[in-house]
């Protein structure tokens, strides 16, 4: 299968989890991250704004917020397909983009240079023990993160971690990977 089909499966089985499975196994991500060093020593947090059948980022937004940490979240610029992270302190900040994502409406917030972001949550649809990822396949994510050393995580449903995912040379692992039964340092 290639990555592409695995895309597309991976979609269909996260639109099947039950509603209240969903739930719990969200809140037990949540409490693995929450309880991770990384999150306790960081004060600047990169997040996506999660849509549809992803892990939903609006309680980690709001925890960071609760702990006074500054939440930055990324802009998409489409025609080179790199990012831009934006500080977001309400949600009222975002605004519909491409795609039916929610990114920073950039005249009411700030750019910040993405060597002051201290733990940036990594998107994606299915993940190995090894820390790579398939993301949705824009390629965002893998151009940002070869520019830029950053510490990085996931978090994923257990249906989302498979043993083995093809990866391309260029692929780069995040540092650790959370579910909600395991927190894998993946280096």
């Amino acid at each position: 299968m290639d990555k592409r089909e695995l895309r597309l499966k991976m979609k269909k089985t996260l639109k099947g989890i039950d509603h209240v499975k969903k739930q719990q196994d969200e809140n037990r991500i949540y409490r693995n991250l929450f309880s991770h060093d990384n999150w306790k020593t960081s004060d600047i947090i990169g997040v996506t704004i999660s849509v549809g059948f992803e892990i939903d980022t609006t309680p980690i937004i709001e925890q960071a917020w609760k702990e006074a940490k500054t939440v930055v979240v990324p802009k998409c610029q489409s025609r080179d397909k790199t990012m831009t992270f934006y500080t977001l302190e309400d949600f009222n900040q975002l605004e519909n983009s491409f795609y039916g994502l929610k990114e920073p409406n950039t005249d009411v917030t700030e750019a910040i240079s993405p060597s002051f972001i201290q733990w940036l949550i990594v998107p994606g649809l299915i993940f190995d023990r090894r820390g790579y990822r398939i993301g949705h396949g824009g390629g965002y994510y893998d151009r940002f993160l070869a520019k830029h050393v950053l510490s990085t995580v996931s978090i994923c449903m257990p249906e989302q971690l498979v043993e083995s995912i093809p990866n391309d040379k260029f692929d780069l692992p995040v540092d650790f990977l959370i579910t909600p039964d395991d927190v894998l340092f993946t280096k």
